[in-house]
């Protein structure tokens, strides 16, 4: 089942890479005016729409038998059989504001779990593909990957909030106060995109440590897969295994993960 994983990821790439290519030659230099929800949304389904029709073609061309997911934004993620769950523009904030951070992903979910998962950044560092299979391991641009060991104190640590995060009180308050507990413990907080992205770094060893507050599944599990394929310890903000309707994620190289959670148990 690996191996034939691994063929179909082949084929992902190339649908994700040509996608990401189109987008990176249409996206705009300068911020696209919207100054309303309404405006900026209108804006991005121009953008968008037609690149997320490919993807999914393409897609269900490679696995005919695999549903389509929700919407991203939706944030829900199907419990049984296999889905393709993607995101022609993950990072559609950067991408409209003329900004190079932002990927496509495509993820094969088979009963609520991450099988397979491409991560594409067109306009990262020239381009770079991060890919991983269920038992088979983690790469970047087809070499392997494993996480990077550091004391916390002199990590770079990301952080993101989830859509519509206003909707759900508790996760933006935790947000907001392991946002200030995890800046008093570590070199440097950042927000650098793409949620996919920024958890598949952690598995790169770009960044030390990922975590988030609030139910994202759409967006974090490419990103997990990739992370816990390369050897990272993806778990909940509590510890607990990391599943598609938890409320919390931290995702951090193994000698990290420990001292990664002391400061986000200080918050309740």
């Amino acid at each position: 089942m690996t191996d034939e994983l691994w063929t179909l990821a082949e084929g992902v790439e190339a649908a994700v890479r040509e996608v990401g290519g189109k987008l990176a030659a249409r996206r705009p230099d300068q911020p696209t005016p919207g100054r309303t929800v309404a405006e900026a949304m209108a804006a991005f389904a121009e953008l968008d729409g037609s690149a997320a029709t490919e993807l999914r073609e393409r897609l269900t061309a490679l696995r005919p038998q695999a549903g389509w997911a929700p919407e991203e934004l939706d944030g829900s993620v199907p419990g049984e059989g296999e889905w393709w769950l993607c995101d022609a523009t993950d990072g559609a904030v950067q991408y409209l504001l003329g900004q190079p951070h932002w990927a496509v992903t495509a993820t094969l979910v088979r009963d609520g779990a991450a099988v397979l998962a491409v991560v594409h950044a067109p306009e990262h560092a020239g381009g770079r593909t991060y890919r991983a299979v269920l038992g088979g391991g983690a790469q970047l641009d087809g070499r392997p990957i494993a996480p990077l060991e550091r004391e916390l104190a002199v990590t770079v640590a990301a952080t993101s909030q989830p859509p519509r995060v206003a909707d759900d009180p508790v996760a933006l308050r935790r947000a907001g106060e392991s946002l200030s507990a995890m800046a008093g413990a570590a070199l440097a907080v950042r927000n650098l995109g793409p949620t996919a992205l920024q958890v598949a770094q952690v598995g790169s060893g770009h960044l030390a440590l990922f975590w988030q507050y609030g139910a994202d599944a759409g967006n974090l599990l490419p990103g997990a897969l990739i992370a816990s394929e390369a050897g990272a310890a993806v778990t909940d903000a509590a510890g607990a295994a990391w599943t598609a309707d938890s409320d919390g994620f931290l995702a951090a190289a193994p000698g990290l993960h420990a001292d990664a959670l002391g400061v986000l148990r200080s918050v309740s």
